[in-house]
Parts: structure tokens; C-alpha cells; sequence
């Protein structure tokens, strides 16, 4: 009788902390989409911003356009450190990498931003442009791809490794043709929260960004670029019922790209989890 009140007791405990996590969420994105439901049409999504009416074309684009050379820019080295960083992470110089990446994840996305302004924006003379951008939020979001992509390869079991060295495989061959496959499901996941970490910042793009009412092109500096978060954050603030319009639509077609993404991640590493089962056979 005590283990059966004890267990009602623990699942109650979890019931509600699950719930205390979902229901919030639940109610942002149900008010998100109640508040912009009467504003979507496709001119919402083929104009561009005018003042604080107009549509959300040139956001949009832009925060594809950031998300893109993001991803160029963080992964291969976010990838490439938890490589370094999960085979060789005994050596000295990787454990100051660790060391510079847990530091790096808690500096404040404000300051990362008006480090990259100063240098770049101003130093450099680029002004505000996308590749200032991407910048910031690549130096935000590396450390979570290399923490993933180390956590990935050492969950991949070690007589693998001890099975290419039997071979004669060099190292780089083993981590290439059967660690990385082996781990590409979990490393995707992290490219994912990486991503969507990266799509609802605000604060490092104001600085390196700014933004724009026309539509991006291939100029990567000297050009400001549109985003949909400086339409939630800066609209949100007027007192114009067109601007609050606009800034509820930019936040539902946030979740929208968002959930997206995750399925697009989420279908990608099934892909390659099938294609590992297959090679487990």
C-alpha cells in the first residue's frame, strides 16, 4: 500500500510538472495564432513591409537568408569541434575548448551582438548587413552544435571504434565512415535547436542587422536585412492596431517556420537512423 501511494504520489508530481511546461506553451501559441487568424492572405506573405502596415515579404526572406548562412558558417565548425572534441578530448588543448565553449554559451546574445557591431559594423566598416548577422548568431549557437556533436559520437558504442582500428582504418577514416553516420541522427537534432534558437533572437540582430523594408539580395555587407522578430518586438510597442496586426502575424509565421524546421530535422534523422539500422545488420 505504501509503494502504490507512493507511486500515485510521484506520477501526480509529474503530471503536473509536465503540465506546468505544456500549458503555457499551449496558451502562446493558441492566443498567437486567435490574434492573427483574420490577417492571413497572400499579400501577407508577398509584400513587403510599408511603414507599420504592408506585409511580411522582406522578413520572411531575410530570416531564411540569416538561418541559410548560419548554417554555412556554425555548422561545419560546431561539427568539426565535437569531433575534435569527443575522440581527442583528452589533450590539453581540448579541454580549453570546452572550457571557452561552456563559457561562450553563457554570455548574454546583447553582448555577442554589440561585440560583432564593433568590430565588424564599425571597425570594418560593413555597416549594418546580413553577414554581420550571421555572425552573431553563428558565435551564439556553436557552442550547442559542439556540445551535441560530441554528445552524439560518444553515445556510439566503442568496439566501432575498436573494430576500425582492427581494420587498420586511420582515424579519420573511422570517424568519417562509421562514427559520424552512426551519430548523424542526434547531430541533426542539435543543427535543429541550434537553428531555432538562433530564429527567435532579437537583440544581437538590432546591432548587426538592423533592418529593412526591402527585399534581401545576394550583397552580404553594406545592406541592413529584415527579420521577423524585429517585427514582433518593435511593431508589438506602437500604438497602431495595423502594427499589433503585423507583429502577431510575424510571431505565428515564426512557429510556423519553426515547426518546420523541426520536422524537416525530425524526418532527416529517421532517414539516417534507418540507414543505421541497416548498417547494424
Amino acid at each position: 500500500m505504501r509503494r502504490r501511494i507512493l507511486d500515485i504520489v510521484m506520477w501526480s508530481l509529474f503530471g503536473v510538472a509536465l503540465a506546468l511546461v505544456v500549458l503555457p506553451a499551449i496558451d502562446i501559441i493558441v492566443g498567437i495564432l486567435a490574434q492573427s487568424a483574420g490577417s492571413w492572405s497572400p499579400e501577407l506573405l508577398f509584400t513587403p513591409t510599408s511603414g507599420v502596415a504592408g506585409g511580411l515579404l522582406n522578413a520572411w526572406t531575410g530570416t531564411l537568408m540569416l538561418m541559410a548562412l548560419l548554417l554555412i558558417m556554425a555548422a561545419p565548425i560546431g561539427v568539426l569541434g565535437g569531433i575534435y572534441l569527443a575522440e581527442f578530448g583528452s589533450q590539453r588543448l581540448a579541454q580549453i575548448l570546452r572550457f571557452g565553449s561552456e563559457t561562450l554559451a553563457g554570455v548574454p546574445s546583447i553582448i555577442v551582438g554589440y561585440v560583432i557591431y564593433l568590430v565588424f559594423v564599425v571597425k570594418f566598416g560593413w555597416s549594418f548587413s546580413a553577414l554581420a548577422g550571421g555572425i552573431a548568431l553563428t558565435i551564439m549557437v556553436i557552442p550547442y552544435i559542439m556540445r551535441s556533436t560530441e554528445a552524439a559520437l560518444r553515445q556510439v558504442p566503442t568496439n566501432l571504434r575498436e573494430g576500425g582500428t582492427a581494420l587498420g582504418l586511420p582515424p579519420s577514416l573511422t570517424i568519417r565512415r562509421v562514427l559520424l553516420p552512426m551519430a548523424l541522427p542526434n547531430i541533426m537534432t542539435g543543427l535543429v535547436v541550434a537553428e531555432a534558437i538562433a530564429m527567435g533572437e532579437t537583440a544581437p540582430l538590432i546591432y548587426t542587422a538592423g533592418w529593412s523594408n526591402s527585399l534581401p539580395t545576394a550583397q552580404l555587407i553594406h545592406q541592413p536585412i529584415g527579420y521577423l522578430t524585429y517585427v514582433v518586438w518593435t511593431y508589438i510597442n506602437q500604438p497602431f492596431s495595423q502594427a499589433h496586426q503585423l507583429a502577431y502575424s510575424a510571431a505565428a509565421l515564426l512557429l510556423v517556420l519553426l515547426l518546420l524546421l523541426i520536422g524537416l530535422g525530425r524526418l532527416i534523422s529517421a532517414r539516417a537512423s534507418r540507414f543505421n539500422d541497416r548498417f547494424q545488420v
